[in-house]
């Protein structure tokens, strides 16, 4: 049982006044049945909901019966949606908002709904960096989150890959995007809507320019896109590799899944010992040759000449540093 939909029907018989089973169903996209069985829930905990039976009848919470959600602050009111997530909630610097509004939550629920909640709340924990890697320090993050939500412009210092490698640039900040632990501001600058790593950040502050976010701006569909923009133009070239058995078992967990899957797609036997020849993609020698070698022994280059020569160069050196002749 979601806890979560209950306060959800709750708020809706409070804010609609008369609802029917089928419209709970559809607003919140369950079954009529699944809406009878919340309805019959909140009933057993003390809730006062009363049916009335008849057309344009429903269901209806009993004359001056509200919930206590009131008295949240203004972050706190900004931090609910992160109630669920702690450590992004004190990556953003909402840490004590989202306490004190969880507990403000909890408070205006009577006893059964509360105890679920609580149930349900130790029971799912959300850890977002992946492993082997150290969360990353950002310290600009709160500067950028009230630049999003102020509508105020940023100046900033950035480490980018290519020359210039330092670049100043105004930002208006359009959103904040974590994926896999790593933060990513979503910005305007001059010319063109882009995405910037949080940790590249070098120096920030706020400006004195203010500016409207785009009302058709979708944070979501523009960073959907943007994936699947980079995705496509990550890899420039292809390369034909032998994989042995155990390096095609090693695969998923040492190269991206474009790689696994172009192996899977494309794998041909390549002798009688169980090793296979595939088609990879690949971003640029030097990328691949570091992807490779994790392999070790087994993967062989045999296309281009000038990746299995890059190879052979690293396998080369590897030798003369552990003294093998």
């Amino acid at each position: 049982m979601s806890a979560g939909r209950l306060v959800s029907v709750l708020l809706l018989l409070q804010s609609r006044g008369r609802v029917s089973a089928r419209g709970i169903a559809d607003e919140l996209g369950v079954s009529v049945r699944t809406a009878y069985r919340d309805l019959a829930r909140l009933q057993d905990a003390g809730i006062p909901v009363r049916a009335e039976p008849g057309r344009g009848g429903g269901y209806r919470l009993l004359d001056g019966y509200r919930t206590r959600l009131t008295g949240m602050s203004r972050g706190e009111a900004r931090a609910l949606f992160l109630a669920g997530l702690p450590g992004p909630a004190a990556d953003l610097g909402f840490s004590a908002e989202v306490t004190a509004a969880r507990l403000k939550l909890l408070a205006a629920l009577p006893a059964g709904l509360r105890d679920e909640a609580a149930r349900t709340a130790e029971v799912f924990h959300l850890d977002a960096p992946a492993w082997y890697r150290e969360p990353e320090p950002t310290p600009y993050l709160p500067l950028f989150v009230d630049a999003v939500l102020s509508g105020r412009a940023v100046d900033v210092r950035y480490r980018r890959w290519r020359e210039p490698q330092e670049v100043d640039r105004r930002l208006r900040p359009y959103g904040l995007v974590l994926k896999s632990g790593v933060w990513y501001l979503v910005a305007a600058s001059e010319r063109r809507i882009a995405t910037y790593r949080v940790t590249q950040v070098l120096d920030a502050g706020p400006s004195d320019e203010r500016f409207e976010r785009p009302r058709d701006f979708d944070l979501g569909a523009h960073w959907t896109a943007y994936l699947d923009e980079f995705r496509s133009r990550r890899f420039t070239g292809t390369a034909t590799i032998r994989l042995s058995p155990r390096g095609r078992r090693r695969l998923p967990d040492n190269l991206p899944p474009e790689v696994v899957r172009a192996v899977e797609s494309t794998a041909t036997a390549a002798g009688d010992d169980g090793w296979v020849e595939a088609v990879i993609p690949t971003e640029s020698t030097e990328h691949a040759r570091g992807e490779l070698l994790r392999l070790g022994a087994d993967v062989e280059v045999v296309a281009p000449a000038e990746l299995r020569r890059c190879m052979a160069d690293a396998v080369g050196a590897l030798a003369v540093a552990y003294g093998v002749a």
